[in-house]
This record gives structure tokens, sequence and C-alpha cells, in this order.
């Protein structure tokens, strides 16, 4: 079975930092695009950060650009995204999710599978 499993969300002041880690399990890790989504309360789904596994191309939200860092462990099947500088807007649900392509994907209708979310409150 697939899984993705995100952790490390909590509560953190402003200017704070936080590392969100996604294992995975059940798919060619190689082979995929891993994405960092979140979703504030009454607001849709964005798209955060993505990393192509094998090459490393990364996209970064431009209101993230600069604060947050996305990388990978080959080695663990396993991806992070390290946040710094967190603001208040920064505040909710994150997701992890894969999708098999050879580019970061910003989009999240395509990916295929997704984890469960972990949740980011930034206090001011």
């Amino acid at each position: 079975d697939v899984q993705l499993q995100a952790s490390g969300g909590g509560l953190v002041q402003a200017g704070g930092s936080l590392r969100l880690s996604c294992a995975t399990s059940g798919f060619t890790f190689d082979d995929y695009a891993i994405g960092w989504f979140r979703q504030a309360l009454g607001k849709e789904r964005e798209g955060v950060a993505s990393i192509v596994v094998r090459d490393g191309a990364i996209y970064y939200a431009d209101s993230v650009k600069g604060r947050f860092t996305i990388s990978r462990d080959r080695a663990k099947n396993t991806a992070y995204l390290q946040m710094n500088s967190l603001k208040t807007e920064d505040t909710a649900v994150y997701y992890c999710a894969a999708v098999n392509a050879p580019f970061a994907v910003s989009v999240a209708p395509l990916y295929d599978y997704w984890g469960q979310g972990t949740l980011v409150t930034v206090s001011s």
C-alpha cells in the first residue's frame, strides 16, 4: 500500500521555525515528485513547494520563497519542508503528496497520492 505520513507540525510563535517530514512507502520514490500543500481554514488548498526526487528540481510558491526549503533523502524515502521566519498567515494544515512526474508540480489535482496532513499554527 502507498503511504505518505506527514509529521512535524505544531504551535510556534511568529518568527520561529518548524521542520515537516513526509515519510513515504509503497512506491518508487525516485520516480516521483513530492509536493507540500497547505490549506488554511476557509481557503483553498495552496501549493507551497515541490521537489523532483531524482534530480532535485524545485518549485516554491512566491509566498514562501526565501523562508521555506524543501529537500529529500532518497535513502530514507522521505521529504522535508524546513519552514523559517514563520508568519501567522502560514497557519494551515500542511499536506505532502506524490506525483509520478519528472518535474516539480504545484497543481494539486495532478497528484497521485496524499498524506493525512499535519497542523501548523503560528501565533503572533
